[in-house]
C-alpha cells in the first residue's frame, strides 16, 4: 500500500493513514487501499479490534483531497461520494470494534472516517469539523447522517451549516468523542482500550454493536424485541457458557469468539 500502514499485534490491527505532507487527506487511492485492507482484516479471525489514526503530529485526516474533488464532474462527484460511503459503511459494519485515535485535525472526510469507527479518542490538541459548506459543498461520506445519530440533530445542524471547528473538549461535551487525552498518551490509551475489547468475546462484541446500531433505527418496541432475540443468540454461544461458568467458578474466562 502506498498511503496506508498496517501493523497487527495481539489481535489488534493499527491502521495509519500515511500522507503527512498532505495532512493525510483522503484521495481515491487511499480510499481504495482502505477498502481492500478492510476486506483482509475482516476475514482475518486473528484480528479482534482495529485502531485507526494518522501519521505525524498535525492531522488525523484533514479531509478529502480538494484538488482531486475540484476536477470531478457532478456525476463523478456522486460516484465518488457513494464509493467513500461504501468504504466507511464497511468499516462501521465490519463486526469488529474500531477505535479512532484522533491525533490532530479531523476535518471533512477525516471526521467522517472517525465517525464510522465504533469509538473515538482524541488528543487535547485535536480539531474536528465538517467544513464542506465553506467550499460550496456538503459532507458526502456519511457525515450528515452519522453526526446527527451521534450527537443529535441540533448539534449536527450547527456543525454542518456553519462549518465551525470544535476543539477536543467541546467534542467530548456533545458526545462526539468518548475520551480526551494528551497527545503523548493518545496511542497508549487507544491501545489499552483496544486490549480491553480484545479480551472479550468477539461474538458478544459483534452482537452488542449490531444491536445498538440497528436498534437505533427501529421503533422502541421493535428494538426491544430485536434486543431480546439478540440476547437469545448470545446466550446460545459457547462464549456465554464459558463466561458464566468462569464467573461461578471465580476464574478468568477463556473466550474463543464463538
Amino acid at each position: 500500500m502506498d498511503n496506508l500502514l498496517c501493523t497487527i499485534s495481539d489481535g489488534i490491527a493499527t491502521i495509519t493513514v500515511n500522507r503527512p505532507k498532505a495532512l493525510n487527506a483522503l484521495d481515491t487511492t487511499t480510499l481504495r487501499e482502505l477498502n481492500g485492507l478492510l476486506d483482509e482484516l475482516g476475514a482475518d479471525d486473528a484480528v479482534r479490534v482495529l485502531i485507526v489514526t494518522g501519521a505525524g503530529e498535525k492531522a488525523f485526516v484533514a479531509g478529502a483531497d480538494i484538488k482531486e474533488l475540484a476536477a470531478l464532474t457532478p456525476l463523478q462527484a456522486r460516484h465518488h461520494a457513494a464509493f467513500g460511503q461504501g468504504v466507511f459503511d464497511k468499516l462501521e459494519s465490519l463486526g469488529k470494534p474500531s477505535i479512532a485515535a484522533i491525533n490532530g485535525f479531523a476535518l471533512g472526510g477525516g471526521l467522517e472516517l472517525a465517525m464510522a469507527c465504533t469509538l473515538r479518542l482524541a488528543s487535547d490538541n485535536a480539531k474536528l469539523a465538517l467544513p464542506e459548506v465553506t467550499l460550496g459543498l456538503i459532507p458526502g461520506f456519511g457525515g450528515t447522517q452519522r453526526l446527527s445519530r451521534i450527537v443529535g440533530q441540533g448539534h449536527a445542524l450547527h456543525a454542518v451549516l456553519t462549518g465551525g471547528m470544535l476543539d477536543a473538549s467541546r467534542a467530548a461535551e456533545i458526545g462526539l468523542v468518548n475520551e480526551v487525552t494528551t497527545s503523548e498518551d493518545l496511542m497508549e490509551a487507544a491501545g489499552a482500550l483496544a486490549k480491553k475489547l480484545a479480551g472479550f468475546s468477539a461474538a458478544t462484541l459483534r452482537l452488542a454493536e449490531e444491536t445498538v446500531r440497528r436498534g437505533a433505527e427501529m421503533g422502541f418496541d421493535d428494538a426491544l424485541a430485536f434486543e431480546a432475540g439478540q440476547f437469545g443468540v448470545a446466550a446460545a454461544t459457547d462464549d456465554a457458557k464459558e463466561g458464566m461458568a468462569a464467573f461461578i467458578e471465580k476464574r478468568k474466562p477463556d473466550f474463543r469468539g464463538a
